[in-house]
């Protein structure tokens, strides 16, 4: 947010802050989900320069697309683990996700 607009907010009696400060997320939390948001960017990102739709990805992933599309979206319901398993099946190496989630 720029400087004049938070100016302009605080002095009607607003308040800012981060997501994780309005949601009074702990360091932990809010680390693990920048780990989820960073393997969904990187499945996106892999899924399209592979060339694939996401049913494609889904049918190598025995899923569907729908799971795909959350997968990709950061849905709170997909698994750290579900994410990094379709990563590895996309062709990512394990020092390339390690370097997407640090």
């Amino acid at each position: 947010m720029d400087s004049r607009k938070k100016a302009r907010l605080t002095k009607a009696g607003w308040t800012t802050g981060s997501t994780a400060d309005f949601l009074n997320l702990s360091d932990e939390e809010s680390a693990y989900i920048e780990m989820k948001l960073a393997l969904s960017r990187k499945l996106r990102e892999r899924r399209m320069a592979n060339k694939l739709t996401q049913a494609e990805l889904a049918d190598a992933l025995a899923s569907s697309q729908s799971r795909v599309a959350k997968m990709e979206a950061g849905d709170p319901t997909v698994s750290i683990d579900l994410l990094i398993k379709s990563l590895l099946v996309l062709g990512v190496s394990k020092k390339e996700l390690a370097r997407t989630i640090s």
